[in-house]
């Protein structure tokens, strides 16, 4: 298996790793434990990183790479932490046909990171998704509960450096 490719350094408490072993034995007997474990982990972590992979599979006794092949098949799992600050730009066809795309791209260069990903100071993530139902905006993005429209590639360093300096 690859190394991890986040950039964040992984964070768990005993805390969490106690929730994660109370929830590897309640689950450890049953059929089809997987799926259920892994929810739950990535509800106690946030995300799943591989160390937190790697308890779920000796925990239920799988191998690591069938749990990677879960993690990475589902869209509801996340190998990276989300940010204090959670970046989301509208793909939808309104938004992407007016620019979305090079406002993506833009978001990946001021931030360092690619999609999906988080920076190393947890203040950021960077998501992609497919409609915000501000269409008339269009190109969208949202950050936390704070939408921006109407966006062109100028705008996204100001827009940034204000969640920066907060």
């Amino acid at each position: 298996m690859a190394k991890s490719t986040t950039n964040v350094p992984f964070r768990g408490t005993k805390e969490q790793e106690a929730a994660l072993l109370k929830l590897i034995e309640a689950h450890k007997e049953q059929q089809g434990a997987l799926m259920p474990v892994l929810q739950g982990a990535q509800e106690i972590y946030g995300y799943l990183p591989l160390e937190v992979q790697e308890k779920v599979s000796e925990g239920l006794n799988i191998p690591l790479e069938e749990v990677y092949g879960v993690v990475t098949f589902y869209s509801q799992f996340s190998l990276y932490p989300k940010g204090e600050y959670k970046v989301s730009v509208c793909l939808g066809t309104a938004c992407y046909v007016k620019g979305a795309g090079d406002i993506y791209s833009k978001l990946m260069d001021v931030l360092g990171i690619k999609g999906g990903q988080c920076t190393p100071d947890g203040k950021f993530s960077l998501d992609a998704c497919r409609c915000i139902g501000a269409c008339g905006l269009a190109p969208v993005m949202m950050i936390n509960d704070d939408v921006y429209g109407r966006l062109v590639c100028d705008d996204i360093a100001g827009i940034i450096d204000k969640y920066r300096n907060k």
